[in-house]
């Protein structure tokens, strides 16, 4: 599988609760923290779920 870097580039203050537990279960607390995963189909779908407070770009 390809890796992926996440980036947040917005915060979470003001949104649902079920998009800020997505947020934490992609590693992510603070705006420009970055993590690195394997891109898989859960994680995929966990970014789109989210995909305007992120950046994505493949490694």
């Amino acid at each position: 599988m390809a890796k992926i870097k996440i980036t947040q580039i917005k915060s979470i203050i003001e949104r649902s609760e079920r998009q800020k537990l997505t947020m934490k279960a992609l590693g992510l607390k603070k705006i420009s923290q970055s993590v690195e995963l394997e891109a898989n189909s859960a994680i995929i779908g966990m970014i789109r779920s989210v995909n305007h407070l992120v950046a994505v770009e493949n490694i």
